[in-house]
């Protein structure tokens, strides 16, 4: 299934000498395919994490559409939206995101007991195992390192097994081993057919992605 903007933009209206318009993202096409790993780069402001927003159907863009398949995610209501990025869009933000007041185990069937669907421990600690977090599944958020946060975020992304993978900055927090590792898992998921998003300053990276592209003044180019 392939994601794919068109046209779209993001501006904000914010005081300045020059003008009273702000342009985040200018406007973009943009395709995320089937079965490859699309890495993102560029300075921090430059765009990147705005644009990945308006591609998860978490920020509607000011211009354009962002479509999955045939289906306009901004022409769907709030509940709509979410359910179809539930079922189909891994989303792995930046930032602390799990709730302290459950296990690391709950916080990764979080995506199924949400819409009330049955889950056994079987594929969650299966996706725990392979960011090496095992061992951490009956701890509570407050008792992981910032590293281990972000681990059980790309395990929660992964739960359903999304067609389409948005990992914004997944391996920030990480040592070198646990980055490679966090990649290497991105591209089993490219290889396995998803189409895979990766916003990230790693140069590491590259050696992992499909195509990189380059992100400046709310510009996407070729690097």
């Amino acid at each position: 299934m392939e994601l794919r903007a068109e046209g779209v933009s993001r501006r904000y209206f914010r005081q300045s000498k020059l003008s009273n318009v702000f342009f985040a993202v200018k406007e973009t096409n943009f395709a995320l395919p089937a079965g490859k790993l699309t890495e993102i780069t560029g300075r921090s402001g430059s765009g990147k994490s705005t644009l990945l927003h308006m591609l998860a159907g978490l920020l509607a863009p000011t211009t354009g559409r962002v479509l999955l398949g045939d289906t306009d995610l901004y022409a769907l209501d709030d509940a709509e939206r979410s359910k179809l990025r539930n079922e189909h869009i891994g989303v792995i933000p930046q930032g602390q995101t799990a709730l302290r007041s459950l296990t690391v185990l709950e916080n990764v069937k979080l995506p199924c007991l949400m819409y009330g669907d049955e889950v056994s421990d079987e594929i969650p600690m299966s996706l725990l195992e392979r960011v090496g977090i095992a061992a951490l599944r009956d701890a509570y958020p407050n008792e992981l390192s910032g590293g281990e946060l972000r681990r059980l975020a790309i395990a929660r992304a992964l739960l359903r097994r999304p067609r389409v993978l948005l990992a914004d900055e997944p391996t920030s927090n990480l040592d070198d081993e646990n980055t490679h590792a966090v990649l290497r898992l991105l591209r089993q998921c490219a290889d396995e057919g998803a189409a895979v998003l990766l916003v990230t300053h790693e140069r590491e990276a590259a050696e992992y992605a499909d195509r990189v592209l380059y992100m400046s003044d709310g510009v996407l180019s070729a690097e």
